[in-house]
């Protein structure tokens, strides 16, 4: 109890902040599957409905529809640089420090230049998903 007392604030909200995020991402998830399993639905009853059929096709559903690709495959461009930059990390960590004050060190830094890495693709993603087009 007296260590999360001592803890300094921002480690607290940036656990807080990481633990919005995680549910926001299962969110999401449940969503984005919901979602599938609706248009799935629908496209296996449309051949035989042509009222929805109809409806399917109209401008509005296309345009959700292909908006919901565009950031859905952002989205997967930038998990797999996320995991990328976020895993490399990890292998430098698993090799044995020779000199534990050398390692820890090294360790700082690495963690900096991976937070600075993560928080700038953060905010480049941010500031290009309105109207950007996947690659």
């Amino acid at each position: 109890m007296n260590e999360m007392l001592n803890r300094p604030k921002t480690i607290v909200a940036n656990n807080d902040y990481l633990d919005d995020v995680h549910v926001r991402m299962l969110r999401v998830t449940e969503d984005l599957r919901a979602i599938q399993q609706e248009l799935n639905c629908a496209a296996m009853q449309a051949p035989n409905d042509p009222e929805l059929m109809e409806s399917l096709a109209r401008l509005p559903e296309i345009e959700s529809l292909e908006m919901l690709k565009s950031a859905l495959d952002q989205m997967r461009h930038f998990l797999w640089f996320y995991v990328q930059v976020m895993t490399t990390g990890s292998e430098m960590e698993q090799k044995p420090p020779r000199n534990p004050q050398k390692a820890e060190t090294a360790k700082r830094e690495s963690l900096g230049k991976y937070n600075s890495l993560s928080e700038a693709a953060l905010i480049r993603h941010f500031a290009n998903s309105k109207n950007r087009k996947p690659n």
